[in-house]
């Protein structure tokens, strides 16, 4: 489950959510980890949230961190390695356990459903410790306005491009994003929630953490904190 909640298509396995599997195999970490270094004490307890085929995981238990990949697709988690892994989805994770670090990255948070989003958040605060920090990878509201067709990036060996874009409702943007690598070609159509910062806010309040900081240039990641009574 993501912020790319629709369909996929292309070779080999895909998931329910429309993440196409090999894909993400197949896709290297970009500066994710050491973002999560920067926060994350060392040899801490990191507890993964949609961990997918372990692009991010693998790099945070090479960096020495005890990482739990969470994901509902056992598909992804087959090709995750040296973490310990939970098939589940992130709303009804229960682990009767508390980390250093929870991390939600791949936009789950610009979900469109908002009681969905809601849990999500209530997870992430139940499985972080008093003193521990929540981080979170979102599509902060520039972002959304820059998108356009034919955008994206390029990278060795591929490129991600987004092929359409249309907005079903004010502030819902819908699209379908081109995945190219090593000669094969995906597509995952998604959905995506353009929030204000103070709507971000309210959103973490309303699970009980608090916006601490943003953690990169372009305001894409950012470090919650529990809020204690």
């Amino acid at each position: 489950m993501s912020a790319e909640t629709s369909r996929g298509t292309g070779p080999g396995v895909i998931t329910p959510d429309g993440s196409p599997v090999e894909f993400y195999a197949l896709l290297e970490a970009g500066d994710e980890p050491e973002i999560i270094r920067a926060v994350v004490p060392e040899s801490g307890s990191i507890l993964e949230l949609g961990s997918g085929s372990g692009r991010v995981t693998h790099p945070l238990v090479g960096l020495g961190y005890h990482v739990v990949a969470v994901d509902e697709s056992p598909e992804m988690l087959a090709r995750v390695h040296g973490a310990e892994t939970v098939c589940s989805s992130i709303q009804d994770l229960r682990l009767d356990r508390r980390f250093d670090a929870v991390l939600l990255a791949s936009y789950f948070v610009n979900l469109p459903d908002d009681a969905l989003r809601g849990e999500l958040l209530a997870a992430c605060r139940r499985h972080v410790r008093d003193d521990g920090s929540v981080l979170i990878q979102w599509q902060p509201p520039e972002a959304h306005d820059a998108w356009r067709v034919g955008g994206g990036r390029t990278f060795e060996g591929g490129s991600i491009t987004l092929a359409e874009l249309s907005r079903p409702a004010p502030d819902v943007f819908s699209g379908t994003t081109r995945y190219e690598l090593d000669g094969k070609v995906w597509t995952q159509s998604f959905t995506s929630r353009r929030m204000t910062n103070e709507e971000l806010a309210a959103e973490l309040a309303s699970a009980g953490l608090a916006f601490a900081e943003f953690l990169t240039g372009d305001h894409a990641w950012i470090r919650a904190t529990p809020r204690t009574p």
